[in-house]
């Protein structure tokens, strides 16, 4: 499952997208580097977290294996952006992979869930496409 929501989304270089991103001169370089670095569901990882590592150190076994992504579009927070700042403290969502004895569970706590309290309807318009977005990548990775 990992190996497939690694497939689905972009992995770009971090280091040269925050170079590429920061050093746009214009809102169109800027849009530009990220289009490239987004993959096939309008996705990119930011980060990839082995929260497992720590607990397979522990124990010498070869599980638990649990990963974070760290996941999101930078176009698509800045559009929720524009309604709530508060959206910079649930994006880029995250995902979960873990895989326990009976069986791997993909976790995902809604953009729209997490940005109901703040009452912006334009906001949760966005978020819900992009919940629609993640909630089609899972489906794809667990199918």
């Amino acid at each position: 499952m990992v190996a497939a929501l690694e497939a689905g989304v972009g992995r770009p270089d971090m280091a040269k997208f925050i170079r590429e991103t920061e050093g746009a001169r214009t809102l169109a370089e800027m849009e530009s580097a990220v289009q490239k670095a987004v993959g096939t569901a309008g996705l990119m990882i930011f980060l990839r977290l082995d929260l497992g590592a720590v607990l397979r150190k522990e124990t010498g076994l070869d599980s638990p294996k649990i990963v974070r992504f760290l996941i999101g579009n930078p176009l698509i927070m800045r559009e929720m952006a524009r309604h709530t700042a508060d959206v910079g403290s649930y994006a880029p969502v995250t995902i979960l992979v873990d895989e326990r004895p009976d069986g791997v569970y993909l976790s995902y706590d809604r953009m729209a869930s997490l940005l109901a309290p703040y009452g912006s309807n334009a906001a949760l318009a966005v978020a819900r496409e992009l919940d629609s977005k993640v909630e089609n990548l899972l489906a794809k990775v667990s199918a």
